[in-house]
Formats: structure tokens, C-alpha cells, sequence
């Protein structure tokens, strides 16, 4: 039996959570990665990330709105790292982003 099939709920939950703050330190020590990117590569974004933190709120009974989840996923408010960190989408990336739509 592997370790993973041993871990109880809670120490399932604590991993998980580990891991997401994992995964938005990395995000922010990579700002230069863009969304319009992330959409690319992962089809999925920053954004995404704050609406899946949002539904996973209101499935507990938790409202939560939208901008206070993106500010929870980018560390401050969106219009601000917007503002500070998000370059106009190349026509190179916005081919790729539809391109990807399209399949």
C-alpha cells in the first residue's frame, strides 16, 4: 500500500492546500509569465484560479466575491497587478490563444 492510500482527510487537505500555496508563490515569483500564456500552454489561468477558488467557496456555503477570490490568487487587487505585470497580448499569442479555442 502506498503512502498516499494511508493519508487520512485532513492530512489529504493539508497536503493539497500546501500545494496550492506552492503553486500561487510560483505564479507570483513568475510574473512574467502571462495569463494569455498559461491559457496557451495549460488552458488555464490566474483567473480560472480565482473562479475555482470562488465555486469552491459557495460549495461550503461560503460566499465569496470574485474580486476578493483574484486578489486572493494574485496577492492584491487584479485591476492593480494588471496595472503592474500584464503586457498587451502579441498578435503571435492571440493567433495561438484562438487557435487553441478552435480545436
Amino acid at each position: 500500500m502506498s503512502q498516499l492510500q494511508e493519508l487520512d482527510k485532513t492530512q489529504q487537505t493539508e497536503i493539497e492546500a500546501a500545494t496550492f500555496r506552492r503553486l500561487l508563490k510560483h505564479l507570483d515569483e513568475n510574473k512574467d509569465v502571462q495569463n494569455i500564456d498559461l491559457m496557451i500552454l495549460a488552458n488555464f489561468c490566474r483567473n480560472c484560479l480565482g473562479k475555482w477558488y470562488k465555486a469552491a467557496a459557495e460549495e461550503r456555503g461560503i460566499e465569496l466575491d470574485y474580486e476578493d477570490a483574484r486578489q486572493r490568487i494574485y496577492g492584491m487587487p487584479y485591476s492593480e497587478w494588471k496595472d503592474k505585470y500584464q503586457l498587451p497580448a502579441t498578435e503571435e499569442q492571440m493567433k495561438a490563444f484562438e487557435a487553441k479555442k478552435n480545436k
